[in-house]
């Protein structure tokens, strides 16, 4: 990847891995845009979800709708403790599908990608982008003890309800992308890049992947 042209870096991860972060980080060391809230919050205009909402709709199999959810949910589920909007009423519509959610991520992440280099977290980017002619795919993991860890002090959860978080959200993430590209996201070679993030700041992260690619 050459960082005198226009380019993009995706950072596909395990949620507790710190990877977030890392992407943030790496944007900001790099002087480039980072695209993760931003994403989700023109996701959230289009189809007025909240971030918990986004999350379940991808994990369906189906269109969301075949399996509606319930509008109000007076108790949270763990999964949902998620959405810092602290928003539990989801709005729904009859356009907002899994095959809508993906139309309009390709459609917004080709849009970010070709406006000025970037880091892109998330969102199949790995794929949608592949033909970009100058990208960095990176795949960032941690071991699950890490993770729950990360997301008990993160979200503040017990450490069940952290591990019923990642475990959600893992298998949801898995089929999403294994029904869009027909690839597993914990297959190594759809990445240039795979870290374990296990032992390791976020910082040396980042100064793992600015030295692989000044070399």
């Amino acid at each position: 990847m050459n960082t005198k042209e226009q380019f993009v870096i995706t950072i596909a991860r395990e949620i507790g891995s710190g990877g977030r972060t890392v992407g943030r980080k790496l944007a900001e060391k790099l002087g480039v845009r980072y695209s993760d809230k931003e994403l989700i919050r023109a996701l959230r205009e289009k189809f007025d979800l909240t971030t918990y909402g986004i999350e379940k709709l991808k994990a369906e199999k189906k269109s969301w709708l075949a399996d509606l959810i319930n509008k109000v949910a007076p108790v949270p589920k763990p999964e949902m403790l998620m959405d810092t909007d602290k928003k539990f009423t989801q709005s729904l519509r009859s356009e907002a599908t899994t095959d809508a959610v993906f139309k309009a991520e390709t459609e917004i992440l080709k849009a970010i990608a070709e406006e000025s280099s970037c880091v892109i977290a998330g969102r199949s980017g790995f794929f949608v982008l592949n033909g970009h002619p100058n990208k960095l795919d990176i795949f960032i993991t941690a071991s699950k003890p890490n993770r729950i860890k990360r997301v008990v002090r993160k979200q503040h959860l017990t450490e069940t309800e952290a591990e019923t978080i990642i475990d959600s959200v893992d298998e949801g993430r898995d089929n999403y992308v294994k029904r869009y590209t027909g690839k597993s996201r914990y297959d190594a070679r759809n990445y240039d890049i795979v870290l374990n993030a296990d032992g390791h700041t976020e910082q040396q992260l980042v100064d793992i992947i600015l030295s692989y690619i000044k070399e």
